[in-house]
């Protein structure tokens, strides 16, 4: 495929621009301290480029996706739970070389299911292929019987409290509210260092690109036609001989995968996964990150993500009391006033003005030598 049907010179330059962000802009300003606040916003990004092609292209509204976040999360959080659960570590408790969780709810041996995330490789592999295999049966279940719209949206979030429930009331197994803490090491690296909390930051950075890069295959193939089509038009699709649900569950699953990513990241960055992040709040919030920054751009998704998550820090900070109804307003504002977000506030407002004045200086030629300019 030529590089100018992959990516249009506007979006090789949106690209430059978001990687000069990222990759020297924030750490050259930023300190340890803020620069691991981004990276921890960089994760979130992961699922705003999923819900830009599952939502602005597909037209598949999933209010579920901090599931596949939490469960990508959980499953790096098992490996480094375990590479930190040593006997030498867990010495002091009955049962030494299980989780600390496991042995205060007095397990006296690890759960089979855990036993595979001894290996960083299977870790690794469950990160994606688990929150795919739990997308791939919600699609299934809904998209080969024509659910859509606004119930698939309410059987997600209903699907994202059952699951926040679930991991609560297994408190033995997953760690309950608390979730998994303590994570120390990754392969004897010691991930709670700022210079190892610095490198993660740019391992996000460099993931994040690689995901867009994909998204943007998927937008500029015939696949990413057909999502548009049937978000527009499915019907018309359907009468077309082409099989709606087979495309549906594809790209869903494909939001899962990278919000799994984004979720292992984030137990990476942060160092910790727990419940709060898979249930319905954060899943809305992420909702909210992908419509600020424009559901019809994947990079509109990053900027929105990295926005809605600074202002939330600024005002929670500044405005312990009232940061919940700043963020509102803001989300409020944005949508009714710019309903296709930051990217339709670029496209349709300041690049034609940009392009306007642009094209006003190339055609004032500068006049001849003793001749008087027009």
């Amino acid at each position: 495929m030529q590089s100018s049907a992959f990516m249009s010179r506007k979006e090789i330059i949106g690209f430059v621009i978001l990687a000069a962000l990222i990759f020297v802009i924030f750490p050259a300003v930023l300190d340890n301290f803020r620069l691991n606040l981004f990276g921890k916003y960089l994760t979130y990004a992961f699922v705003a480029v999923g819900l830009a092609l599952c939502w602005g292209a597909g037209g598949i509204l999933s209010l579920g996706q901090g599931v596949f976040f939490g469960l990508g999360g959980y499953c790096m959080a098992m490996f480094l739970k375990l590479e930190a659960s040593t006997p030498e570590n867990t010495a002091i408790q009955s049962t030494p070389g299980i989780p600390d969780f496991m042995d205060w709810n007095q397990l006296t041996e690890l759960p089979w299911w855990w036993e595979p995330f001894y290996s960083l490789p299977i870790a690794l592999i469950a990160v994606v292929a688990v929150p795919v295999m739990f997308a791939f049966i919600i699609g299934v279940a809904m998209f080969t019987r024509r659910v859509g719209g606004v119930y698939f949206a309410i059987i997600t979030q209903a699907f994202a409290a059952i699951m926040t429930i679930l991991i609560i009331g297994q408190q033995g197994y997953t760690g309950g509210v608390n979730g998994i803490t303590d994570l120390r090491t990754l392969l004897g690296w010691d991930i709670r260092t700022d210079e190892a909390k610095t490198v993660l930051y740019f391992v996000n950075g460099v993931l994040l690109f690689a995901v867009l890069l994909v998204a943007q295959y998927v937008r500029k193939s015939k696949l990413g036609r057909l999502l548009i089509a049937m978000r527009d038009q499915e019907d018309r699709v359907r009468f077309s001989g082409y099989n709606v649900a087979n495309f549906k569950i594809f790209i869903f699953c494909l939001g899962a995968a990278f919000a799994g990513i984004g979720g292992a990241m984030f137990t990476l960055q942060v160092g910790f996964m727990s419940p709060t992040l898979v249930g319905i709040v954060p899943s809305i919030e992420m909702v909210i990150f992908c419509a600020v920054g424009g559901r019809l751009s994947i990079l509109g998704a990053v900027y929105g993500a990295l926005l809605v998550n600074w202002a939330k820090t600024s005002l929670s900070e500044s405005f312990p009391e009232l940061w919940l109804l700043g963020l509102g307003g803001l989300f409020i504002a944005v949508v009714m006033v710019f309903p296709n977000g930051l990217a339709g506030v670029w496209s349709e407002k300041i690049e034609p003005r940009l392009l306007e004045i642009m094209g006003k200086k190339k055609s004032v030629a500068p006049a001849p030598d003793g001749a008087p300019a027009e």
